[in-house]
């Protein structure tokens, strides 16, 4: 069944991912074929999708692809939800765009709207009548109450909503045996948790017994049917490493450069892996702050590569690429030393947004919409820019990333080329 829906919340901490978890898994015991996607730059809730479903979970974003790339990409064969983020209309400034909303728009598709209802009563039919009359084209076909405290307290939420005629689809009480823990860039990884079989058969037992699943996959509507053009691969040849230190790279990108032909050969830093023979060595983000210790006998190898490969890092990446790394505590890690770059997480700094960059030299010349997420600060870099860079806005930013040699890297995240 290619059939989607789109779920979403009026903000941020409505408890959207986990009641998205534990029905992904919910469908996934039930036997029903169920991918997923997620809106946005997210790298750490698509991973707990994967863990949940056995299927890849893939990006969606409003802000730095097309419509038509949207539809090549979440077109396929099986049931897909989709989570959004933040907000359902929160998107990058000056106008929203790139929100969930843009996501709904662009694959036609309807919206359930997960609110959490733990403090209001009444008051949540406005809030729901304002979500539901807010744009014509964004259609809300359903709600989830969440973080209800009583069954009374149920009763109030759905006589408020009965008169509004949009079905209430399940009413989740609160739970705090269903813990997601956070760091500073948003969730711990999945791969990190020991427990995380046991989390996700909790969060599907709970949302299961809350929610009627029936009900809620009966709203899917049919993806329109789109073309997924491949973008082309940096090299023939690409060594990807991928482990708790090396975790953000997009699927997207990973998949696009298999189905034009090139070789991805995935390898993990952290269990002294060799580094693949490859034309290019990408080093995506991750947190190797956490493991720079650990990363001792890969930066020998990585400086060793250095001498007849290129060698591409993007946010961890390119810190691991630089002379140093002082972790949150102050030590000081030595990292491969190829790019003239300090970094460090003693004194951290938000950096946060869209990018827009451009590269004349490098394995990714041209165009790309990017985004940056890390509060790692800078203490020096020297040598010639990687990308010009402009804002969401589009507002000239200062230059980013450096090149230098074989290495090249910035603290953007790639996430695709623009025309």
């Amino acid at each position: 069944m290619s059939a989607g829906l789109i779920l979403a919340a009026p903000a941020s901490g409505s408890g959207k991912t986990t009641i998205t978890l534990g029905i992904l898994r919910a469908l996934a015991r039930m036997g029903i074929p169920v991918r997923s996607g997620k809106s946005g730059p997210d790298y750490i809730d698509p991973r707990f999708h994967e863990a949940a479903t056995g299927q890849p979970c893939l990006n969606l974003d409003a802000w730095a692809m097309t419509p038509e790339r949207i539809k090549g990409i979440a077109w396929g064969d099986d049931l897909m939800l989709i989570e959004g983020a933040m907000g359902l209309f929160d998107g990058a400034p000056p106008d929203g765009r790139g929100a969930t909303a843009d996501l709904a728009r662009h694959l036609g598709l309807p919206v359930v709207l997960i609110v959490d209802a733990a403090s209001m009563a009444g008051s949540i039919a406005p809030l729901v009548a304002g979500f539901a009359g807010f744009a014509p084209d964004v259609r809300i076909g359903g709600v989830i109450l969440n973080k209800v405290g009583s069954p009374r307290h149920e009763t109030m939420l759905r006589h408020a909503l009965e008169p509004m005629g949009i079905p209430v689809l399940g009413a989740v009480m609160r739970q705090t045996g269903i813990v997601t823990p956070s760091r500073h860039l948003g969730l711990v990884q999945a791969e990190e948790r020991t427990d995380l079989e046991a989390f996700l058969d909790l969060a599907a037992d709970h949302v299961a017994g809350s929610v009627d699943v029936d009900a809620l996959t009966a709203l899917a509507e049919p993806l329109p049917q789109a073309r997924r053009t491949p973008i082309q691969p940096p090299a023939q040849s690409i060594a990807v490493a991928r482990d708790r230190a090396f975790a953000f790279s997009y699927p997207h990108l990973l998949q696009d450069w298999q189905s034009a032909g090139a070789e991805v050969r995935l390898f993990s830093p952290l269990a002294n892996d060799p580094i693949p023979e490859a034309d290019l060595i990408y080093l995506p983000g991750g947190y190797p702050e956490l493991y720079a210790g650990q990363l001792t006998g890969f930066i020998a190898s990585l400086k060793s590569a250095a001498e007849t490969t290129d060698i591409y890092g993007e946010c961890g990446g390119y810190m691991v690429l630089g002379d140093g790394l002082t972790d949150a505590e102050g030590t000081r890690h030595e990292m491969a030393g190829l790019l003239r770059l300090e970094t460090s997480f003693a004194k951290r700094k938000l950096h946060l947004g869209y990018r827009g960059v451009h590269a004349e030299r490098g394995p990714f010349t041209g165009h790309w919409a990017a985004h940056e997420f890390h509060y790692a600060t800078t203490l020096k870099a020297e040598g010639e820019p990687l990308f010009t860079a402009k804002d969401a806005e589009g507002n000239a930013q200062p230059p980013m990333g450096l090149r230098q040699g074989r290495a090249y890297g910035s603290f953007a995240h790639l996430i695709d080329p623009r025309s």
